[in-house]
């Protein structure tokens, strides 16, 4: 009988609370032993059996602990992550990976060489419009996929002080949401020829990137990726045209707020969404719509994969290499919206 993994988290902000640990703590075969946070009541709250470490090198030396889970600010991944491999850790990222694609590249390696498992944690690939997506791209109806828009936007129309609004590399919507989108497309239609970004500064008193709109160059297609502090709802999440019918997605996943809310995965619903999509087809000029029900999110299913690429028995599901694809589309995107034109791929493979 294979023993659980002891997982250590370091961070118990909003990500580390919201999404790691409960995700961690319903994942049979992971056992959340330790977490590193500087407001220890804060943790015990939640989970009093866990032990609470004051920083994040204390919890990455721990000899009882195979997993460790970084749940902290953008700046603090790259470092962290060195010396969590140092340590013969297995590893999972919180997105973004990093702060650049040479951090990026450094890391794959690192993580190569240990044979340790280096994951990043983009659970919207598990989001259930995305699996909905997914699935009705492959049965063919779309026909032949000629533009993807992908927008996703949370309305703060006031900035706050905090460390991803502010000047620093890796704040900001472009980091915050970015990586979600373009990897959610790289699942799709793998790398892009060229990318144009615009990116911007839109709030009063804004230090950092809040609305972004970003073009992707594909032989036969484009994608348009875009996100807002300023767009208050309306919008559709997702919306996919073909050669045979058009997509149409409005809101977006339920298992963040659920999470959020208190709900744990397991429980009725969590997963559910229950805004369905729209499938419109034109025949002679009329047009007609067809609901589309999304299957359930399956935000878990990335721990458990984690798990058993631990264990040795599947694959990594978000892979370091991967890691590096997402941070040279994200990087294009910075060189473009500086120079104000299109960013060939191409430099980022020679």
């Amino acid at each position: 009988m294979q023993q659980n993994l002891v997982v250590g988290l370091v961070g118990f902000g909003y990500a580390g609370q919201t999404f790691h640990a409960p995700l961690i703590t319903a994942t049979l075969g992971l056992d959340l032993c330790a977490v590193a946070s500087s407001q220890p009541q804060r943790v015990l709250d939640h989970y009093p059996a866990a032990r609470v470490l004051p920083d994040a090198l204390m919890l990455i030396k721990d000899p009882q602990i195979d997993l460790v889970v970084l749940a902290t600010p953008n700046a603090s991944h790259y470092p962290l992550a060195c010396e969590a491999l140092d340590a013969g850790k297995h590893v999972v990222v919180d997105k973004p990976f990093t702060l650049t694609v040479a951090q990026a590249s450094e890391l794959a390696q690192r993580a190569q060489a240990s044979g340790k498992i280096l994951s990043i944690f983009h659970n919207r690939r598990w989001d259930a419009d995305f699996l909905g997506l997914k699935a009705l791209i492959a049965s063919g109806r779309l026909g032949q996929i000629a533009q993807f828009d992908s927008q996703f936007d949370r309305y703060r129309p006031q900035t706050r002080d905090r460390w991803r609004e502010n000047t620093e590399l890796g704040s900001g919507l472009w980091f915050d949401l970015g990586p979600h989108l373009i990897d959610q497309t790289l699942q799709l239609f793998g790398m892009p020829q060229a990318v144009f970004a615009d990116l911007q500064q839109r709030r009063a008193g804004a230090q950092a990137v809040d609305d972004f709109h970003v073009l992707l160059r594909y032989p036969t297609m484009r994608v348009k990726l875009s996100a807002s502090c300023l767009v208050s709802g309306g919008a559709p999440r997702y919306m996919l045209h073909g050669s045979l019918a058009s997509f149409e997605k409005q809101g977006l996943d339920m298992q963040e707020s659920q999470l959020k809310a208190g709900l744990l995965p397991g429980a009725v619903g969590f997963g559910l969404d229950p805004v369905p999509g729209l499938l419109h087809h034109s025949v002679n000029d009329l047009v007609s719509s067809e609901e589309i029900v999304m299957p359930l999110g399956q935000y878990t299913n990335y721990y458990a994969a984690v798990r058993d690429a631990a264990l040795g028995l599947a694959k990594n599901p978000v892979t370091a290499e991967e890691g590096v694809l997402i941070m040279q589309v994200l990087e294009a995107a910075q060189q473009s919206a500086a120079i104000g034109a299109w960013q060939s791929m191409e430099a980022f493979n020679e």
